[in-house]
């Protein structure tokens, strides 16, 4: 089962107070907290970030590894995580958007945004094309 759900190290920033937090699993992730509470709420966002960016580029999405002693953990929003899931699918499968929208009997314009970060894309339609691609 694919999980988005990553390590993260929290370390207290002396010089400027709060928290510096880096992602062990994805190094280009670095944010930052006043708390650890807004520190795992900037985590998430930067998480998010990262995840679709490396969906724009045609990037790898590495595999979460398990937390360390001290580690804690972040997660991305459903819809990242769905994009993700289905990017890495089609990615695994070598499945166009061309394909997914022929699978999925949509327009051809609809494949291309269904991944894009910025637009809405309804979660049944992710799940759809997510089960269209195990399908297969």
């Amino acid at each position: 089962m694919l999980q988005f759900t990553y390590p993260v190290k929290l370390t207290r920033d002396r010089k400027d107070g709060g928290y510096v937090v880096t992602f062990r699993d994805i190094p280009e992730a670095i944010t930052q907290g006043n708390n650890v509470e807004e520190a795992l709420s900037e985590a998430e966002g930067a998480l998010q970030a990262v995840i679709e960016a490396r969906i724009e580029d045609a990037l790898d999405i590495p595999a979460p590894s398990r937390a360390k002693n001290g580690e804690l953990m972040a997660s991305s929003p459903v819809t990242t995580v769905l994009k993700a899931a289905v990017y890495l699918s089609m990615r695994e499968q070598g499945v166009s958007k061309s394909e997914l929208a022929r699978r999925m009997q949509i327009h051809e314009k609809e494949a291309p945004r269904m991944l894009d970060p910025y637009h809405q894309t309804k979660v049944v339609a992710l799940e759809r094309a997510l089960a269209l691609g195990k399908a297969s």
